[in-house]
């Protein structure tokens, strides 16, 4: 299996853990039964994977010289900024924290799906 095999097939699981971890979060925002310390461990795991995931393609073009498509990386490095941003808005919106990283979760979901269909264009799949 090559290294880009490798970074288009963890694609899938960056983008489903983070679905799963937002839909998580917006469900526990509701349901307190779901706040769990197991839901932090998952959202953290969750958004490990972008900076793993980033850190394949950014193999590929550095060791590879692979020739990424147009506005791919924008959408990798935008969900590694999304993931500072959550962060750095936790204690100000403590209230909201469930609905912050529920959200925050579906939109770096989002942006993979859309780094993928940018790719998938390029290579004409």
């Amino acid at each position: 299996m090559s290294l880009y095999d490798i970074h288009q097939n963890f694609a899938w699981f960056m983008i489903v853990s983070n679905a799963l971890a937002g839909l998580w979060c917006l469900g526990a925002n509701w349901w307190p039964a779901l706040r769990t310390r197991a839901l932090w461990w998952f959202v953290i795991v969750a958004e490990l994977t972008i900076f793993v995931q980033v850190l394949l393609g950014v193999a590929l073009v550095a060791g590879q010289g692979y020739e990424p498509p147009k506005f791919h990386m924008l959408y990798g490095f935008t969900a590694i900024f999304a993931v500072g941003v959550l962060y750095s808005y936790r204690g100000q919106m403590k209230k909201y924290e469930y609905l912050l990283y529920g959200f925050g979760g579906l939109f770096i979901m989002g942006l993979g799906i859309r780094a993928m269909l940018v790719g998938a264009r390029a290579i004409g799949g």
